[in-house]
């Protein structure tokens, strides 16, 4: 094999003119790589958009262009939507199902999709956000690792001309395009709900979510709506509220663990998503106590529609994730096309909310649906688990 020294000698003896030609070849090479869109940690990289498989980001990597998109017309203007995503929280199944509902139907509008997952928290969020400008985006689609934090390089966005909305969690702060989700308050009460028909009267522990997430609060307070009659009337002691740094199964394995050790003298437990929920159930699961304390989540992942015919967790609520990432691909490209000065009508709100900014935020709201046994064909029904997934420990266990 030569070494890099005597190829470099022999490319400085070449003649000028075939210099030139070889460097204007490797140009040309470089200008055709592929782009597509997604990328993770701190090197930037481009696949095919949609290109994900049974959750799982699947495609060939190609090196990301280092100068802007060739400027065409408004009519041949290739669409690209940056998603980026705090991927603390990309390992829990839900994100999963949305980013390959939401890159599939943006493909199917004719958009690439550039997606960044942000490992490193707020801060690599923000780094990666910058990456994306810098690759001439229409605009940007945000998962939120801190709904406060990121309102700085959220406004460097907007000041650029590009549109943002905010995906499942409503930045803070800053005028936003759109925000797309489900209503939280309602989930919370769905909480509140489910556990008072279960437990009308009994001693409840309340493990709400990430304390930088705006959902945590909103969940909180349609919890609250529903139970706190109840703990007026005597009928509902509180006798624990906590809150999580992050959504982790981890931290709330440790911190409810602690909460038990202390005392299990509880009938009811809230947990701000079906994440917690598991970490919950597992603990009880060691000191024998599984299915004899309410527990609620959200999500409808997969372990907690299990655990729900297996008869441990009491309900799950379930959000319809193909109609909001379909939903949310296509205002994005309605969006970007405006921008571009396209004829195109962007769909009117189902509600507008207060952000802080000022400004009225349009808001698109999907509706969710409270999962118990009775009812579990429903997730089936619309697709989002196979009956024998859910069933699965169950038939085992006949």
């Amino acid at each position: 094999m030569r070494s890099r020294r005597s190829l470099t000698r022999r490319f400085l003896t070449l003649p000028p003119l075939a210099v030139f030609f070889l460097c204007v070849l490797c140009f040309s090479c470089n200008r055709n790589s592929t782009a597509g869109g997604v990328s993770g940690g701190n090197v930037p990289g481009r696949i095919s958009a949609g290109s994900i498989i049974d959750g799982s980001i699947t495609g060939e990597m190609a090196a990301a262009p280092s100068g802007p998109k060739s400027q065409k017309s408004d009519k041949e203007h290739q669409l690209t939507i940056g998603f980026s995503i705090a991927t603390a929280t990309f390992i829990i199944e839900r994100w999963n199902k949305d980013l390959k509902v939401f890159t599939g139907a943006a493909k199917e509008l004719g958009a690439d999709v550039i997606v960044q997952l942000s490992a490193g928290g707020i801060k690599e969020q923000i780094s990666q956000i910058n990456y994306m400008m810098k690759q001439n985006i229409d605009i940007l689609v945000v998962i939120a690792h801190d709904t406060e934090l990121i309102a700085g390089v959220i406004r460097q966005v907007k000041d650029a001309g590009i549109p943002v909305i905010a995906y499942d969690r409503l930045i803070q702060g800053v005028p936003l395009d759109a925000y797309i989700s489900f209503d939280s308050k309602e989930v919370g009460r769905q909480f509140g709900e489910a556990l008072l028909g279960a437990v009308p009267k009994g001693r409840y522990l309340v493990v709400n979510g990430s304390v930088h997430d705006v959902n945590s609060f909103d969940i909180s307070t349609g919890l609250h709506e529903i139970i706190d009659p109840a703990i007026q009337k005597g009928n509902v002691q509180l006798v624990k509220e906590i809150w999580l740094n992050e959504w982790s199964f981890d931290e709330a394995l440790e911190k409810i663990g602690a909460i038990f050790d202390e005392s299990m003298d509880f009938n009811a437990i809230a947990c701000g998503n079906d994440a917690i929920a598991g970490s919950a159930i597992q603990l009880l699961s060691e000191r024998r106590l599984a299915g004899k304390i309410a527990v609620v989540g959200q999500d409808a992942d997969l372990s907690a529609c299990q655990r729900i015919v297996e008869g441990t967790q009491l309900m799950t609520v379930y959000k319809p994730i193909g109609k909001i990432g379909i939903r949310a691909a296509a205002l994005a490209v309605a969006l970007a096309r405006k921008v571009h000065g396209g004829n195109v009508e962007i769909p009117p709100p189902d509600k507008l909310l207060d952000n802080h900014s000022g400004t009225m935020v349009p808001s698109y709201l999907e509706k969710s649906t409270a999962i118990f046994k009775n009812n579990i064909d429903e997730v089936i029904q619309d697709g989002f688990h196979s009956h024998d997934d859910v069933f699965r420990n169950v038939e085992v266990a006949q």
